[in-house]
């Protein structure tokens, strides 16, 4: 799905909405995409004339194609209730840079009762990981 059918599923709008595709391709597996440009807001500043985009943005964006893994079958297709609780096992490898296409890899590994789940997430460029862990999201 491109950026404007992600909107029917997420609540993310504007320079928030962190994925340009994703596919969901089971009920356990999500795969989204997204090319750093270079003029993203989260890169002003972080670092001048070195920008990298920051360990917490590639945090949203795993966080992000994970509500899209939770959001397949809904009936009314948009979350309107879903948040990041909990960030375990969180490691950064390499930066991602501008003109980087970013990987963006989330399974799901738990139920927990009705309302949490647990799911792991990569961040590959070029088949590398370079960023991963592993969040619990609450969904109502």
């Amino acid at each position: 799905m491109d950026r404007k059918t992600i909107q029917n599923y997420l609540p993310h709008r504007g320079r928030m909405l962190l994925l340009d595709d994703s596919v969901i391709i089971d009920e356990k597996t999500c795969i989204g995409h997204y090319t750093v440009k270079g003029d993203e807001y989260f890169l002003d500043g972080h670092f001048p004339d070195n920008p990298i985009v920051p360990g917490v943005i590639l945090c949203e964006m795993m966080a992000q194609n994970s509500c899209l893994l939770l959001s397949a079958g809904q009936e009314n297709n948009i979350i309107k209730k879903a948040f990041l609780v909990k960030m375990e096992k969180v490691k950064f490898s390499k930066p991602a840079v501008p003109n980087d296409t970013l990987t963006l890899k989330t399974t799901l590994v738990n139920k927990i009762g009705a309302f949490y789940y647990v799911v792991d997430g990569q961040v590959l460029v070029e088949d590398k990981i370079i960023a991963s862990g592993q969040f619990t999201l609450f969904k109502e």
